[in-house]
């Protein structure tokens, strides 16, 4: 995939939408391209959290370990995963762990914030893919604590 097909890719996933192009470029040439096989992992729960990856391609699950490992959510084309640990210094809360040959866009914790200082409504927009995520959550806390009791 080219530099342009990556830019292409990224002006469809809404955190990036309304980035023009040139900066997206940019972005996409700082960035390392990667490749993971099935099975491998992206990142580690309880690593540090020193790069976002954007995914080109493939599919991956999340999974939380707890006394046993717990699959909470699925991923895929589009999605951009790590952002909670490079925003807040704390280690990864999180596994990742390619279920299909992956294409990751890894973009580090330097290059992130350029880009949220550069622009701002790249902020709100990641903003609102973590509210989304903690509704989820939420959701997901409330039907364990009902099947709980």
């Amino acid at each position: 995939m080219s530099i342009d097909e990556e830019v292409e890719v990224l002006r469809k996933i809404p955190l990036f939408a309304n980035i023009e192009p040139a900066k997206l470029k940019l972005m996409c040439f700082a960035s390392q391209r990667m490749t993971f096989n099935p099975g491998q992992v992206l990142c580690g729960q309880g690593d540090v959290g020193d790069s976002a990856y954007i995914i080109l391609e493939g599919k991956a699950e999340v999974v939380v370990e707890n006394h046993a490992p717990l699959v909470v959510a699925q991923i895929g084309k589009n999605d951009i995963i790590g952002e909670i640990a490079i925003l807040c210094d704390v280690p990864r809360t999180a596994s990742v762990i390619a279920t299909s040959e992956l294409t990751a866009l890894e973009i580090t914790k330097d290059l992130f914030f350029r880009m949220v200082t550069d622009f701002p409504e790249l902020g709100v927009e990641v903003m609102r893919v973590l509210a989304h995520r903690l509704e989820h959550t939420t959701a997901l806390l409330l039907e364990a604590r009902k099947g709980a009791k």
